[in-house]
């Protein structure tokens, strides 16, 4: 706590100023109990920008009959895949190691001068309280930075909304900024390649699937970039391996309702894949930037099954970047760029 400039011995103490970086991802359960899972998949499920049907159609819907199914079987899948040790899904503790070593490097970089920490947009920590306690630190300029590689609006844009709506709420609102996105970036693409010759051993499969989060074909033909930067994602990938065309193929996964969604889906193509005679494939996610319950209970288990019921014979699941080094590394320097100007 410091005095202002210039201002008389009489006058409070304030926090000393601070640059905040706020890491957002999508968002956990606090556990797995019906009631966590009912309140976490109502505000998930409730979100416009997620599913933009009129509220006096969905919510009904939503509210009688989706919720009261869903949270059992989505508690069960949570289940197969929970941190027991810390009790919180995979997805809050790879975010946790994320922002560690993201701290390490500001603090290297800048000192105390620059405060990281992170929130969610559904579930805890909630945005608005993260920028509150930001604020309350000291932090006047603040730097948002959503790891969504690929922008969506039901992923960046949803984020940034709920950042815009915690400024709202502040008498005295920080300057800020958000991260836009980075799909293209070599030192990504080159951190996803590591990740799959590590895993692969330097060999070239007969299919590497690129399994993305789907999103409803509708959002891509009113203008949003998504379905396009993920097929972007897939070609730099392959360029920098150096593979032939075809050995890439770009899939949609977690397909909800009765909308038709961004395609081929991955769980129906893996199948193809097999009867197809391909029966050893390898599966990535570059739309994650942690691994999460679409890629350990969904890709490791509904879509796996898909595949070695149609015949497969060998699945490899390529992890994601999650706190390694060569992704941590592409974080801090997309966070270094991003704070030109304020540092």
């Amino acid at each position: 706590m410091t005095l202002p400039e210039y201002a008389p011995a009489s006058h409070p103490s304030i926090p000393a100023r601070k640059i905040g970086v706020l890491v957002a991802n999508l968002g956990t359960p606090d556990a797995t109990d019906y009631w966590s899972m009912r309140r976490y998949l109502s505000e998930f499920l409730s979100d416009k920008r997620v599913i933009d049907y009129p509220a006096w159609k969905w919510q009904p819907l939503l509210q009688t009959i989706i919720l009261s199914k869903r949270p059992f079987t989505s508690g069960a899948n949570y289940r197969l895949i929970w941190n027991n040790e810390a009790n919180e899904s995979p997805l809050m503790t790879i975010t946790k190691a994320q922002v560690a070593a993201l701290r390490e490097r500001a603090s290297a970089l800048w000192g105390d001068r620059v405060m990281v920490d992170f929130c969610m947009r559904y579930g805890n920590p909630s945005t608005p309280d993260v920028v509150e306690r930001m604020v309350k630190a000291g932090c006047d300029r603040i730097l948002f930075f959503p790891l969504y590689p690929q922008y969506a609006g039901a992923t960046t844009a949803t984020a940034n909304d709920q950042f815009f709506r915690a400024l709202m709420a502040q008498k005295w609102q920080p300057a800020s900024r958000t991260v836009p996105a980075y799909f293209d970036r070599a030192d990504y693409i080159d951190a996803l390649a590591g990740s799959v010759e590590r895993a692969l051993g330097g060999k070239v499969p007969r299919k590497l699937v690129a399994s993305y989060h789907g999103m409803p074909r509708r959002y891509l033909l009113e203008g949003d970039p998504y379905h396009c930067q993920c097929q972007k994602t897939s070609r730099l990938l392959r360029e920098r391996l150096g593979w032939p065309e075809g050995v890439i193929d770009t899939s949609f996964q977690s397909v909800f309702g009765t909308e038709e969604w961004l395609r081929p889906y991955t769980v129906e193509h893996v199948a193809e894949l097999a009867r197809q005679g391909i029966t050893e494939i390898a599966v990535i996610s570059p739309a994650f930037s942690a691994d999460c319950i679409e890629t350990l209970e969904e890709i490791q288990g509904e879509i796996r099954e898909a595949f070695e019921h149609a015949g497969g014979k060998e699945f490899t699941y390529i992890p994601c970047l999650n706190a390694e080094p060569a992704h941590i590394d592409v974080l801090a320097a997309v966070i270094a760029e991003n704070l030109g100007g304020w540092v």
